[in-house]
């Protein structure tokens, strides 16, 4: 399926930003460099997880695995264009499964384990998926069943009607090679429809193509420093960008080794790095400190091999940043988005601690260079949201818009959220404020300042607070609720909800959630925090004001 503009296919692809391939052939080239390795390690903890004994497969395994599962998957009658919708934990499966997709040119729709029917009864409507790929229950819950309340074809990773592995063993791999050269997937295809969340009600679905998947990789190895012959340890599902092109994609094009883990547990996570010899792994700037401030903790595991961690969804500081150098490892500072936003500062560019911990290279503006090619395929600038102007002086706040071959091209049948997402030059509008961060050399550098959109970024998850309020509008009891983000040191921020009660009423943190639970919303979107106000602040749009919603809220706790 073509959903990028072929002359957008062409230019990008003659520049060498594109390669015009199938993310398969990576895994094939990988193969050919040496099939026999350990290449893709499960989780320590997986029989915990389903019941299953964790696996350690080599390349070769890999490739052979993801033909059987090709062929499976063309036994049950897929074919290339239809969307596979996956639910499923960070195992060697998901792996698996996204590359077996890939190889047939079918597009995958991953969802994180948390959603529910609310959330996956949306995403199955916008996409009508062929199949529904899961397991039979994960954390106590029966994610079998639920597809099935969908109306979906489930397919499952587990013992029971519909396990996939069963028919692994019995699909011909022969099949495959005859149908993808009757039928090829070329990079300007879409891969994947991942889902983020942003001011709007609902999930909005961002497709992206083999060639996005592909730079991605490219841009992230070189960003943050990673070699062949790395050791990447996973802790995220592969749900988004952070995962697949921040490790699963550097994988295969290194190429490395991929260790995954799920879900957190810090005891297990280091177990991992030592017992695997990670060389690289991403976790969140809250996880770091707590590390730093345990050095007894630290203390109990080998952690000389790690040469490097990725960061971000949350401020840096110098602290962290200096506190992980002086153990022999470098903290990357990383701003990214499912769109494409690619900003990266590092000790490949950016070697001064306090640099790295406050700003951004200003990727893409003339005059300026940086290695890598980020550099090269993505453009940034800042606009002055009342004046439309492009911001070329330092300390003055503005939009960071970008524009590039890292960039996707529009949301997944949206055609009014796509409108609204780029400027009248075709920019991509991110929501986010920086600034130029000083005169001389900092000029060479932005300095986020914060968000324009409304999201609640908890624990790196983007959650939307208008699709809260949207549910909260039949809440019995309230005459009117809205949701907003406030500060937590553990998680960057948690969920609080601002209510006017009816008269009379009284409503407790427990009530809110019980009534989103009844209509099937994630756990890890629920208000943890309530406040009773006379009145929603609103301005004179009658829009609520999540700034003064969120010092209304802060005054209460």
């Amino acid at each position: 399926m073509f959903l990028t503009p072929p002359e957008r296919i062409r230019a990008f692809e003659d520049k060498g930003w594109w390669t015009g391939d199938n993310v398969v052939a990576a895994l094939h080239s990988a193969v050919g460099q040496g099939g026999d390795p350990i290449a893709l390690v499960d989780p320590l903890n997986r029989e915990a997880l389903d019941g299953r004994a964790p696996e350690r497969l080599s390349w070769n395994e890999v490739a052979d695995r993801v033909e059987r599962l090709a062929a499976a998957l063309l036994a049950r009658g897929l074919r290339k264009d239809e969307i596979v919708l996956a639910q499923l934990p960070n195992t060697v499966d998901a792996v698996l499964l996204f590359l077996a997709c890939a190889r047939l040119g079918l597009i995958v729709s991953p969802v994180v384990m948390q959603y529910r029917v609310h959330e996956l009864a949306f995403i199955s409507a916008q996409t009508k998926p062929r199949l529904f790929v899961t397991v039979p229950s994960f954390a106590g819950f029966d994610h079998a069943a639920q597809g099935r309340e969908l109306g979906l074809d489930v397919a499952l990773f587990g013992d029971g009607y519909g396990d996939l592995r069963a028919e692994m063993d019995e699909a011909d791999p022969a099949t495959v090679e005859a149908y993808v050269a009757a039928n090829p997937t070329v990079g300007g295809e879409v891969l994947t429809i991942c889902w983020t969340s942003g001011t709007e009600s609902r999930p909005k679905g961002v497709p992206r193509d083999h060639n996005h998947w592909i730079l991605n990789a490219h841009v992230v190895a070189q960003g943050t420093g990673m070699v062949p012959g790395d050791t990447l340890l996973n802790p995220f599902p592969l749900v988004n960008i952070g995962s697949i092109g921040g490790l699963v994609m550097p994988w295969l094009t290194l190429p490395a080794r991929l260790v995954l883990h799920h879900p957190f547990d810090l005891g297990i996570f280091l177990q991992q790095i030592e017992a695997e010899k990670v060389t690289y792994t991403i976790a969140p700037p809250a996880v770091l400190t707590a590390l730093l401030k345990q050095p007894a903790l630290m203390e109990k595991f080998d952690l000389t091999s790690l040469r490097a961690i990725g960061s971000g969804s949350a401020p840096l500081s110098p602290w962290l940043i200096e506190g992980w150098q002086a153990l022999g490892i470098e903290i990357c500072n990383i701003f990214g988005s499912n769109e494409g936003a690619s900003l990266y500062s590092s000790a490949v560019d950016v070697p001064d601690t306090t640099d790295r911990s406050r700003y951004f290279p200003r990727f893409g503006v003339e005059g300026h260079g940086w290695s890598g090619l980020n550099h090269e395929a993505l453009r940034t600038r800042l606009v002055d949201l009342d004046s439309g102007e492009e911001i070329d002086e330092p300390g003055r706040p503005g939009e960071l818009r970008l524009k590039g071959a890292t960039l996707f091209g529009g949301y997944w049948q949206a055609p009014e959220l796509t409108a609204a997402a780029f400027d009248q030059d075709g920019w991509f509008r991110t929501g986010d404020q920086f600034e130029i961060a000083g005169e001389g050399s900092l000029e060479r550098f932005y300095r986020f300042v914060g968000r324009s959109k409304e999201i609640i970024v908890r624990g790196g998850v983007n959650i939307s607070p208008a699709e809260l309020d949207d549910l909260l509008a039949g809440l019995p009891g309230s005459r009117e609720a809205a949701t907003v983000g406030i500060p937590d040191a553990d998680l960057g921020e948690r969920v609080a909800v601002g209510i006017v009660p009816a008269d009379g009423a009284e409503l407790s943190i427990a009530d809110v959630s019980a009534f989103l639970k009844e209509r099937g919303v994630a756990v890890f979107k629920l208000p943890e925090r309530l406040v009773t106000l006379d009145r929603l602040p609103r301005n004179a749009m009658n829009k609520v004001v999540r700034s003064e919603l969120r010092e209304a809220v802060l005054a209460q706790l």
